[in-house]
């Protein structure tokens, strides 16, 4: 009972928070203020990523369908995948093995190298393993596909910070939050090494939106701040992570017309943990998540029916292309994100 009370501490917080940020609209700059509108006809080169990304996710989540270590042959097959992809676009891949209960674990990392700040690091990553019982395609077939997505858009680049895509195992239950969580393990290991990472954007759940009413769940309170619609892409992050949250949004809505919003809450509120960039702000790196908020709107989240027909690949190819548009601020060093401090 204790816990809980803390819980809505934190949500009643939080919100109280959001509610005063939101009592003073006029102070915003245009670009703050989320999309509202009709959607414009995808153009070529979003049509064109559109069908790639459908790809992307019926291969992994329809070819392969449940990947985890209780069906290890498809997880591995879904690195593989990864993989050739990755190198397919001329990038030399890096895998970090990590053993569990006697089986080989792999996280996937490739990297476009920067120059003027190499040593400020922008991750960006996605988890490709999939809950016991479900294909997947959704959780986090979509964030694999848009990871892909980005590195075919930046391979070959000459960025002044470096970017780096990785592909990370095991998020699901039972490793989720724990030591042998795929991207706690990189995180720890990029600690280890004293490395400058300056913003971790972890990609989840991206694929599913509804324009019905009521269609929008949220822990208890912050249903007072966001809309009940959920026809938007949302970014999360923990408190102190929201210089990076702040920015990543600007640049969002710069690059594309498309409903967003966001929320640098406490980490215990249900929801804002519940991905990679969690294992990134337990050594102190700031780091977001870009999601359609998973079970709080997803009704097939967790679920066998989690299949690629339910993905709303147009939308997703929108989400996409204004991502890697907010990624290239980022490596440009157009951003003002203030670096990460030691931790």
């Amino acid at each position: 009972m204790l816990k809980l009370l803390r819980l809505l501490g934190c949500v009643a917080a939080a919100a109280a928070c959001l509610l005063a940020g939101a009592a003073a609209p006029a102070a915003e700059e245009p670009m703050e203020k989320s999309y509202r509108g009709p959607l414009a006809e995808l153009t070529p080169d979003q049509a064109e990523l559109r069908d790639r990304l459908r790809f992307d996710v019926e291969y992994l989540a329809g070819k392969l369908g449940e990947r985890n270590m209780r069906r290890y042959g498809q997880l591995q097959a879904a690195a593989t995948y990864i993989e050739k992809s990755l190198i397919k676009e001329g990038y030399q891949v890096g895998r970090q093995v990590y053993e569990v209960r006697g089986r080989k674990c792999h996280n996937l990392e490739a990297e476009v190298p920067g120059d003027k700040s190499a040593s400020e690091i922008v991750v960006v990553g996605a988890h490709y393993d999939s809950v016991t019982g479900s294909p997947g395609a959704n959780d986090n077939a979509t964030g694999v596909a848009a990871m892909l997505a980005l590195a075919r858009r930046f391979a070959g680049q000459k960025p002044e910070r470096t970017l780096r895509f990785a592909a990370f195992v095991n998020e699901e239950p039972p490793y989720f939050q724990g030591s042998t969580m795929g991207s706690m393990v990189y995180a720890r290991a990029c600690r280890k090494q004293n490395l400058n990472i300056v913003a971790v954007i972890a990609l989840e759940t991206m694929g599913y939106y509804s324009d019905q009413p009521k269609s929008q769940k949220y822990p208890p309170l912050l249903s007072l701040v966001y809309p009940s619609t959920g026809d938007f892409i949302g970014f999360v992050s923990d408190v102190p992570s929201r210089p990076l949250l702040d920015e990543f949004t600007t640049s969002f809505r710069r690059h594309v017309q498309f409903p967003s919003e966001k929320g640098a809450l406490p980490a215990g509120i249900p929801g804002v943990g519940w991905s990679d960039q969690w294992s990134f702000w337990q050594e102190g790196y700031r780091g977001l998540m870009v999601t359609d908020t998973a079970p709080f709107r997803y009704p097939y989240y967790h679920d066998a029916r989690d299949t690629p027909d339910k993905i709303d690949y147009d939308r997703l190819a929108r989400v996409v292309d204004g991502v890697a548009g907010t990624v290239g601020d980022l490596i440009r060093m157009s951003s003002r994100v203030p670096e990460t401090p030691t931790k």
